[in-house]
């Protein structure tokens, strides 16, 4: 699903990681992870898909939300689950989106 984000400017973080083999309860708590970001301030959507390589991204009103996301000490425990276990790699990237917009089939560009 395509997140639904406000007009820019915003932040997005991106995640993207290539995982070890088996699950080893990754599954649980992505989908914990998922639920904690929804409840945090300044959270504006994410996006997620999953082959040999995966890349979350989150969006973020500001960089004070990234920086409480990061902080949050779940979060900050799954991260060193990650390290310990789920990912062979990863590499975090935020970025400032400038400009967005939509197509929708049989719709205009906004």
């Amino acid at each position: 699903m395509i997140a639904n984000t406000p007009g820019p400017p915003y932040y997005a973080v991106i995640f993207s990681s290539v995982r070890t083999e088996g699950d080893n309860g990754y599954s649980a708590m992505a989908d914990k992870m998922a639920e904690l970001a929804k409840s945090q301030e300044g959270f504006l959507g994410m996006e997620s898909v999953r082959e040999e390589l995966g890349i979350t991204i989150s969006y973020w009103l500001d960089l004070e939300s990234v920086r409480k996301w990061r902080e949050n000490l779940e979060h900050t425990f799954a991260r060193s689950q990650g390290r310990a276990q789920w990912y062979k790699a990863f590499k975090v990237r935020i970025s400032r989106v400038e400009v967005d917009y939509d197509f929708i089939k049989g719709s205009h560009l906004k």
